[in-house]
Parts: C-alpha cells; structure tokens; sequence
C-alpha cells in the first residue's frame, strides 16, 4: 500500500477522521495530497497530519486514490474544473450523499474506478459502519484492495447504491442523535454525586448492555421496554418520537438522488 498516494478534495471534518483512521493503523502511502479553499482548515490539518502535502484541486485529483470530500452542492461543479486532472488508473471515491455514480461518471468519462462510501465519525477510532457501493466498470482485483484500505476504518461493507442514502440517515447521522444528550447525563451524574469517570463509565457500560438487550436478548421491543417500570421521561415519548418520524424521513428526501 506504500506505492499508493492518496488525494483528498476538501479538507473538512470527515477528510480528518480518515486521516487519523489511516494514522490509527499505521497505514503508509507515497504521499497525501490535500486540497482545500480554507488556510485554517488546511492549517489545522497540518498541525495534526505534518506529513500531508497542501496542494491545489488538480494536484489531490492526480493521485492514485482520490476521496471526493465536499458537500454535495459543489461537487459537480467541482468536477468539471478538476476533470481532466484525474489519472484513467485512478480509485475516486465520493464521501457525500446525493450525488450518484451517474452523475459522477458523467464528468469523469475516464474514470472506471469509481466508488461512493458514506463514512462514520466513529473511524475516527477505527470502529466506523461504512457502507460502500461500486461503479460497474470498477476493476476486481482494485476492488479489493479498496476494501482492504477501508477495513482500516472499521467495518466496510458493500450495499446496493440506493441505499447509501438510507445509511447515511441510520449510520452516519445516528450518533448526533444521541451524542449530546449523554454528554448531559453525564454532567447531570457528577451533580448527584458520581465522579466524572464513574458517571461516564455509568452511562457507557449501561448503554453497550441496552443495546444488546434490545437487539440480541430475544425480546421484542416492548418486552425489553417493559422491563424497568419506571420511567422519568416518559411523559415526553410521545414529543421525541414525533421529532425522528418528522426530521429524519424529511432529511432522508432531502439529501436522496
């Protein structure tokens, strides 16, 4: 994998998370090649990754495996300036949602290898749920060996493309759901007399045990809801439930192609 280099189109939040899942495992490369608009952001990246190379567009599209890291918005616009800068040889992989295969081949004709993936936050520890899917032309034996870089993520996975965007809602969306109420139950346990570690051992040990409950005792779910009686939010389900059948299916028609 060192004979590979590795090209990023943008430089946001998910291109650092796989930057530092790469990191996490030691993973080498002849070169990383990072392109994005904002000093600061490329800065910032430096400061964590200094071996990356800060380049422009048709630099990072040049490489031998180059990640599509933008919003959704400007991606075509993007890759009809970068177009003719990507190698024929070349893995281009699409980290957004929306934006399909189709839409991506039209641009890069040249371009066999391609992929969409939708990673999770969670690679940042390499203990990401990344679906993958493959354009039709994308050549096995590469096929493979883009697996292989990816497990470095976590578990990567291939899925029928159309349903990318399903994961995008149910995978890598899913932690904002949860992340800051227990970063508030943990400042609430250290209120009511638990120390921090203890508090956020609570939560931690308490939740990786719920989840298994629910999805690997045998038990349907309002038998696993019946089991503790009490229930201090109870009153306001009705509120929260009403919040995921309205947001998350409104989002899901948003960012779908």
């Amino acid at each position: 994998m060192k004979t590979k280099s590795l090209g990023f189109i943008g430089g946001g939040r998910i291109t650092k998370v796989l930057l530092q899942a790469f990191q996490n495992r030691n993973a080498e490369f002849s070169k990383i090649v990072i392109s994005d608009p904002s000093i600061s952001v490329t800065e910032n990246l430096r400061k964590l990754f200094p071996y990356i190379l800060i380049e422009n567009g048709s630099e990072a599209a040049a490489q031998d495996i180059v990640f599509i890291s933008l919003h959704p918005p400007v991606i075509m616009d993007t890759l009809e300036l970068l177009k003719n800068d990507f190698k024929t040889t070349s893995t281009v992989i699409s980290l957004a949602p929306k934006i399909n295969l189709e839409k991506i081949s039209s641009k890069l004709v040249q371009v066999n290898n391609l992929a969409r993936l939708i990673p999770n936050a969670t690679s940042y520890i390499n203990e990401g749920y990344n679906p993958i899917c493959f354009s039709q032309g994308f050549v096995k034996s590469d096929k493979e060996s883009t697996l292989d870089l990816l497990g470095l993520l976590g578990f990567t996975f291939e899925v029928q493309e159309e349903k990318l965007e399903s994961y995008a809602i149910m995978s890598a969306m899913l932690p904002t759901y949860f992340w800051f109420q227990w970063k508030e139950l943990a400042e609430i346990g250290q209120k009511i007399g638990l120390s921090e570690k203890e508090s956020k051992d609570s939560i931690n040990e308490t939740l990786k045990a719920s989840l298994s409950m629910m999805y690997k005792a045998g038990l349907s779910a309002p038998e696993v809801i019946d089991l503790i009686p009490v229930k201090p939010i109870g009153d306001h389900e009705t509120e929260i439930v009403d919040i995921y059948r309205t947001k998350l299916p409104g989002l899901f028609e948003k960012i779908k192609p």
